[in-house]
């Protein structure tokens, strides 16, 4: 079954300084290999939303996507290069102090909005763990 994913994260700077540098030169080349990488359905563009209300926050990331199964997201979570990204994070992002990843099972075919991501988030962060959002250490207990 699909798997949907949302992560945010504060940054420590804007994206164009050079506390980002290292962070912003492997945007597009990480988006790429996520793009082709087995399992890989869609993944929130802010350039395909034209419409998008300004974030209120300007130095919110919001990366949102959907897998075609927890093997093939955990696949390229943590055995690419992606991984260097997440185990490195503190250079480029603060610490929230609440919840800023949550994963939760999809129907076939259904792309959730970025409402329903920061939805996911708020149930994770008021109830914990649940079928609706949890983490990728709870996965298994929630599968369909």
């Amino acid at each position: 079954m699909p798997i949907a994913q949302i992560n945010v994260a504060r940054m420590r700077a804007p994206l164009d300084t050079d506390t980002m540098k290292e962070f912003r030169d492997f945007i597009a080349p990480i988006n790429m290999l996520a793009e082709s990488s087995s399992g890989f359905i869609w993944r929130f563009r802010e350039e395909d939303y034209p419409d998008l209300p300004p974030h209120e926050d300007e130095m919110l990331a919001i990366n949102m996507s959907v897998w075609a199964g927890l093997e093939e997201l955990q696949e390229f979570t943590f055995k690419t290069v992606h991984s260097y990204f997440i185990r490195s994070r503190k250079k480029w992002f603060h610490q929230l102090g609440h919840p800023h990843v949550v994963l939760w099972w999809v129907e076939e075919g259904h792309i959730p909005s970025l409402a329903d991501g920061f939805e996911r988030l708020r149930i994770f962060e008021e109830q914990g763990p649940t079928d609706k959002a949890f983490l990728f250490a709870q996965a298994e207990t929630f599968r369909p």
